[in-house]
């Protein structure tokens, strides 16, 4: 797995890229920086990489997991409901490809604001 570092306000945190094709020309096109944008407990922002849907996108994901949103070409972290949930679980609004995942307490970015700075960045 490759890492990367998430910075957005006070929140400094590291996630865990997997290997799918999707993390690939994610990681390629670090650095990457955006402007957050709040769906309830979701962050995400529009970023220079666009692709279609993976096989195995789903719209039932977990707290600390990356997505990417097609119609969007957004960055997605997820950690915690969003208003497309039905319970306490993170649904996003349709199937994202899963990138990897925040090592952590995900619910640190609780703390970013919409509309803040949000950085990507490899960790070497």
């Amino acid at each position: 797995m490759k890492t990367i570092v998430i910075r957005a306000g006070e929140v400094e945190m590291r996630a865990e890229l997997e290997e799918g094709p999707t993390a690939k020309l994610i990681w390629d096109a670090l650095p990457i920086q955006g402007r957050v944008n709040r769906w309830g407990d979701e962050i995400y922002f529009s970023i220079p990489v666009r692709t279609g849907s993976e096989p195995g996108a789903r719209e039932d994901v977990d707290v600390g997991e990356l997505g990417y949103w097609p119609p969007g070409s957004a960055f997605c972290i997820f950690f915690g409901p969003t208003p497309a949930s039905t319970g306490s679980k993170p649904r996003a609004a349709s199937p994202v490809n899963i990138l990897g995942r925040v090592v952590g307490n995900a619910a640190e970015f609780r703390k970013v604001r919409d509309g803040e700075k949000i950085f990507l960045e490899r960790v070497e």
